[in-house]
């Protein structure tokens, strides 16, 4: 298959959440180099290039969506890079400086439709969800961790109030035979809580959501994503997120309101420190939100939100965990991913 016809078939699979949002607050069209931290089918990466990027990075931690994208790669003719590896270790694997970076974070939609990847309670699988090939497996976090640190990856990633009862389930169960298979799993969740009155979401939403999020560290991988795109930034540069769920909504506004100038605890009028300058200008003082005509077509973009800022020419900061809000996972908990 030539290049062409491959990229022809990669975007017949997939439409990128808020694509005219990205392409407005990034404005690619002034050129230069752009990062695509969170690559999956390439709609970012593609959108960047067609509105007038030089030049696009794109990072994936999936070697799977590593291999797809070079499939089709080069019908840009070298003006795409795609890089295997983690957004949290960007700073490691790009150069800077860098004219705008866009995260779409969490699990893709092509993730989410492979049953054997194991991330959806829709389809029967093996329950891995691995984004990449290394670490625990959601089957072997299920399977070892003791009671109270699973109750704490439902509590804490998942914002489950049932996640005692579903940890105290879950271990009873995997007494009898392990739980290997994302129907096993869901199965069980759905009879510990009750039923759902129709438009609710299944009940192993939360579950699943957390434990996903326990296997890639997907919040430590934000956190450190953000603070690399800061340090790789241009003056001028133009940050965008798009994330899914409050737990990271939470994580991209604190960091934008603390890096643009606030003081932790107080507001956007208040200097973060005496002497320091703010690194981003926000752009985005609400976030953006899908249009209605986009959710009609893709229902999954139903609670993206979007926060874009520029990048001033201040020097490049940290802050802490504690300071965005990283839910505190006790030791057991910690050592299970």
């Amino acid at each position: 298959m030539s290049a062409e016809a491959a990229l022809r078939a990669a975007r017949a699979l997939h439409e990128p959440v808020m694509l005219a949002e990205v392409l407005s607050v990034l404005e690619p069209g002034r050129g230069g180099t752009f990062l695509d931290g969170t690559f999956g089918a390439g709609g970012y990466s593609v959108g960047l290039l067609e509105a007038g990027a030089g030049r696009v990075i794109a990072l994936d931690r999936d070697p799977e969506a590593v291999a797809r994208g070079r499939e089709w790669a080069p019908a840009f003719e070298g003006r795409l890079e795609i890089v295997e590896g983690r957004f949290g270790d960007l700073a490691e694997l790009v150069d800077g400086p860098l004219d705008g970076a866009v995260f779409d974070i969490g699990v893709s939609s092509m993730q989410i439709d492979e049953a054997r990847r194991g991330f959806s309670f829709m389809k029967d699988g093996p329950l891995d969800m691995r984004m990449g090939s290394e670490g625990p497996s959601a089957a072997e976090i299920v399977n070892r961790a003791e009671e109270a640190a699973l109750a704490d990856i439902f509590f804490l990633y998942g914002e489950e109030r049932a996640s005692r009862r579903i940890a105290r389930a879950i271990v009873a169960a995997r007494a009898d035979a392990p739980i290997e298979t994302t129907r096993a799993l869901a199965a069980l969740v759905e009879r510990c809580l009750p039923r759902p009155k129709p438009g609710w979401p299944h009940p192993a939403t939360r579950v699943f959501q957390a434990l996903r999020i326990a296997v890639n560290d997907e919040l430590g991988e934000l956190a450190r994503g953000l603070s690399a795109a800061e340090s790789l930034l241009a003056e001028g540069g133009i940050l965008a997120v798009v994330s899914f769920h409050s737990l990271e909504d939470r994580i991209v506004k604190r960091f934008l309101r603390l890096r643009g100038g606030a003081a932790p605890g107080g507001s956007r009028h208040a200097p973060a420190a005496a002497g320091a300058a703010p690194a981003f200008e926000i752009i985005t003082r609400k976030a953006l939100e899908p249009g209605a005509a986009e959710l009609a077509r893709n229902p999954r973009a139903r609670s993206a939100k979007l926060r874009a800022a520029r990048r001033t020419g201040a020097p490049a900061g940290a802050v802490s965990a504690t300071a965005l809000g990283l839910p505190a996972l006790s030791g057991a908990a910690r050592g299970m991913r």
